[in-house]
């Protein structure tokens, strides 16, 4: 009986730790496979442990040129789609001006559009305008389909975010500039950090649009499916891994300036009062 109501207690806990446990199961196997002396290169068995593969993670020279050009690619289009993104994020909700509910609309195409279609049809456009496929190709398609994330995700950050806090600000005789550096920014920073790691994750990641697009260059993702045909080297594994703890590490930092800041506005800021001039 104990058991049982522990359980009917808990139960949506352990359904949740289950499918995150899920989840992370394909993560945990890249990171122990990163340890892992293959018997053969189509091997994917755990054979032997070492530490070789994380001691000369460039053994391959072409693996690590690749990973470096996918960082310049989505380093490029993550801050470009963040910009932009975040520009028009501010329009659509502080403004209201003629044709928004279809630019609302436009926005939505790139996130509902296979990746097929959309490869597709920017390999006709480079073609017919005569664009040399290659790097920059690379970089504008994927600022394309970046932006609408970033729109989204920042638009639900200000259509959350409390007007009157502004409104404050100003009766208190702070300009706008002020008002935008002190109060608009702190709130929106959040928002704008989570779409950029989420365009740099979609960037780097993308395979289909950058197989249409990429010419002669190649890219991590191209290089894992060239090399699968051939047996995939370790080193790819210890790359994913690391990817991975990074993309980790930022987030706990992320959560931890926002727990920060949180107890800094409960305590009424660093000099601990609820009011501060500005």
């Amino acid at each position: 009986m104990r058991l049982s109501r522990w359980l009917a207690d808990r139960w949506v806990m352990i359904v949740a730790l289950l499918v995150l446990g899920y989840l992370a199961l394909p993560i945990l196997v890249v990171a122990a496979l990163s340890f892992n002396r293959p018997s053969s290169r189509l091997s994917y068995d755990f054979n032997e442990f070492t530490l070789d593969n994380w001691r000369q993670p460039c053994a391959t020279s072409d693996m690590c040129d690749a990973v470096v050009r996918s960082v310049q690619i989505s380093f490029i289009a993550t801050v470009v789609a963040t910009v932009l993104g975040t520009l028009m994020a501010f329009a659509l909700v502080r403004h209201r001006f003629r044709g928004r509910s279809g630019i609302n609309v436009l926005i939505f195409l790139p996130m509902a559009t296979p990746e097929l279609v959309m490869g597709t049809s920017l390999l006709a456009l480079f073609v017919s305008a005569g664009v040399p496929q290659g790097f920059w190709t690379i970089v504008i398609a994927h600022v394309m389909f970046c932006v609408s994330f970033v729109v989204v995700t920042v638009k639900a950050r200000l259509t959350g975010m409390d007007r009157r806090l502004e409104e404050a600000a100003m009766d208190l005789y702070a300009s706008e500039w002020q008002t935008f550096r002190r109060i608009t920014l702190p709130l929106v920073l959040p928002g704008i950090v989570a779409a950029a790691l989420l365009a740099f994750s979609l960037s780097f990641d993308d395979f289909i649009i950058t197989n249409f697009n990429a010419g002669t260059t190649v890219t991590f993702p191209m290089y894992v499916w060239g090399a699968a045909q051939r047996g995939i080297p370790p080193q790819v594994n210890v790359i994913g891994t690391a990817m991975f703890a990074v993309a980790l590490l930022l987030v706990g930092l992320s959560m931890l300036r926002g727990r920060q800041a949180r107890r800094a506005n409960l305590l009424g800021g660093p000099s601990g009062h609820p009011c501060r001039s500005t």
